[in-house]
């Protein structure tokens, strides 16, 4: 038996620990923001606001005390990025040698251009900790997940008996791991396909038809793999679960928060109206966009459908105009 807790009591967060429970075998906690959010999680014993319609079991602990982490063997983060820095610099204190810390979060940090395995890193250098830090990233709907849906992901860290380790500790009969070395690879697949998804998104609400979304999401793993290799990820990395397998799944799937909001967008609804709709669920890739940018031109690498994507999010730029400026680009050898 594994002590495991969950950092993050999302639809994500909630459906890893529905998983978890569902093979048996695991102490587990689940980890909310605050002691209020985790009480009405308690009293419903049910995740109303994220992941309606799926009973929580009792074995699951529901918290919001960040002394809970000291427990734990296994920490799973799934806070979204832009909360990450400051929910680690909550719990640090309750971190100690022995842990593992597996990242299930997607996401780019603004600014400083960090993967979430780099930020979490960081943040326990500060207190002079180092641990075995690793991601878990994949084409994985948290409401798939919770319904027991098969799914396979995959699991990354330097070291490969932890990762084997993560993998028996994971798998199931409806969630399969596979394991990885390449943390780089694993991560930035995951989070870059949201940005694509966007775009995919955007051509959906427009109306383009199926060539713009085949041609997006063909050129988006390209663009993906470009910098990721650069950042050094292994390309065939890009080519799997984390990276293609994601990238399908994201562009295409109705369940998918980020073509949601490039849908909206192509519909021709404002940013602010469309985030306000999602109830407070995260779009990762609007806010990683920016941070994607920056990273690829610190590598000097062109990644032209990202670069429309942040002229449409934050500059205003009308989505039928994006795309007909990637069609005028310049003819290029595709390899």
């Amino acid at each position: 038996m594994s002590r495991i807790v969950i950092l993050g009591s999302g639809a994500w967060g909630t459906a890893i620990a529905l998983s978890l429970h569902r093979r048996g075998g695991h102490q587990l906690a689940l980890w909310a923001h605050s002691p209020e959010f985790a009480q009405e999680i308690i009293d419903a014993r049910e995740n109303t606001l994220f992941l309606p319609g799926f009973p929580i079991p009792a074995e699951i602990a529901i918290t919001g005390d960040c002394a809970a982490v000291a427990e734990a063997e296994i920490v799973v983060s799934v806070v979204p990025s832009e909360f990450l820095r400051p929910t680690l610099a909550r719990i640090r204190p309750h971190l100690h040698s022995g842990q593992i810390i597996l990242n299930a979060t997607k996401g780019v940090e603004d600014r400083t251009f960090l993967r979430m395995t780099e930020v979490i890193a960081a943040s326990l250098a500060e207190c002079n900790l180092a641990l075995p830090i690793g991601a878990l990233s994949g084409p994985s709907f948290a409401l798939e997940v919770a319904q027991g849906q098969p799914t396979a992901v995959t699991v990354a860290f330097a070291d490969p008996a932890i990762a084997a380790r993560i993998q028996h500790e994971f798998s199931s009969e409806s969630l399969r791991l596979y394991t990885s070395t390449d943390v780089i690879g694993v991560e930035l697949g995951g989070a870059l396909k949201n940005v694509i998804a966007i775009a995919a998104g955007v051509a959906a609400g427009a109306g383009l038809g199926h060539n713009s979304a085949a041609a997006l999401i063909t050129r988006g793993i390209a663009e993906i793999t470009r910098l990721a290799v650069a950042c050094g990820a292994r390309r065939e990395t890009l080519a799997g679960l984390s990276g293609l397998g994601d990238l399908v799944l994201t562009c295409t799937g109705s369940l998918s928060r980020n073509r949601t909001v490039g849908e909206a967008l192509g519909q021709g609804r404002s940013l602010p109206e469309i985030l306000g709709s999602l109830g407070g669920k995260v779009a990762e890739g609007v806010l990683t966009t920016r941070a994607v940018l920056g990273l690829a031109r610190r590598h000097n690498i062109e990644m032209p459908i990202t670069e429309q994507m942040e002229q449409i999010l934050n500059e205003g730029k009308n989505p039928r105009e994006a795309i007909k400026a990637l069609m005028l680009r310049p003819g290029k050898h595709e390899h």
